[in-house]
């Protein structure tokens, strides 16, 4: 595995020893009368702002990362990302089984055994304060089982050129956002507790897509994609002859479902 470092700017650590500096003169009494505690509301206002510019409390410094292929011939991809966004995709180098963005730190968890690889991302052996998007790419020659689950963060999975083995992407309060992969042995699940669900069939590509709805959770379908050929029950227009069927199967408790 290969890594390197992203790092972010650090203005708040060279604020507190800046200002942690100024304390100790003020306890050797080398400020003369002036009290550096009077200032202390001023710098938590500056904290609260550059918090509010960067849009969270922790830090998006990240680790690049790179694995390489060897002899796995198909793998397991599993995901437990808590309140952190994750991006998937195809990946962009020959040779490697995958390829991306993690936490700062901290590094995926790969087991092999024989040509079967699993590769686990978990929020929990990660540090608290970062929230840097997972940024991940996978190989296009081989078969994924795809398993992701979040609590606040979104997935947005651009599997268009990827060949998945079925499994679930699943979200609690975030969005999810799918483009329906090349071909898939077994079904692929979707699901959001309290978002919208994405669907993107590209054009060729033989997809059915069953959405379960409900009180809160309706589904929206371009017609020009899309016929409906049962209630709930969505095909794709105009597919190549030779474009294997993919089936997807979405659900929701608030929010809704968009084919397109």
């Amino acid at each position: 595995m290969q890594t390197k470092d992203v790092r972010s700017p650090a203005l708040l650590p060279l604020v507190a020893v800046v200002l942690g500096i100024a304390l100790l003169l003020e306890n050797f009494l080398l400020l003369g009368g002036f009290q550096i505690s009077v200032l202390l509301p001023l710098v938590l206002a500056i904290a609260g702002a550059w918090l509010l510019i960067r849009g969270d409390v922790g830090t998006r410094a990240a680790r690049s990362f790179g694995i390489t292929r060897g002899s796995v011939e198909g793998a397991t991809l599993e995901i437990s990302a808590g309140e952190v966004d994750v991006i998937l995709a195809r990946a962009e180098r020959e040779g490697r089984l995958v390829e991306g963005q993690f936490a700062h730190t901290s590094r995926p968890t790969l087991d092999v055994t024989g040509v079967n690889a699993h590769l686990k991302f978990d929020r929990a052996t990660t540090p608290w304060s970062s929230f840097a998007d997972w940024q991940i790419r996978l190989a296009d020659d081989l078969p994924w089982r795809v398993l992701i689950s979040t609590s606040l963060g979104q997935v947005n999975a651009d599997l268009s050129g990827l060949i998945v083995n079925g499994g679930q992407i699943a979200a609690g309060l975030g969005d999810v956002r799918v483009v329906c992969p090349s071909e898939s042995f077994a079904p692929l699940a979707l699901c959001s507790s309290a978002g919208d669900v994405h669907v993107v069939v590209p054009p060729g590509q033989a997809a059915r897509i069953h959405v379960t709805t409900g009180r809160l959770f309706k589904a929206n379908h371009a017609e020009t994609r899309y016929r409906v050929v049962a209630p709930g029950i969505y095909e794709a227009r105009r597919p190549d002859a030779d474009s294997p069927l993919v089936e997807i199967h979405v659900r929701g408790t608030f929010g809704d479902a968009y084919l397109a």
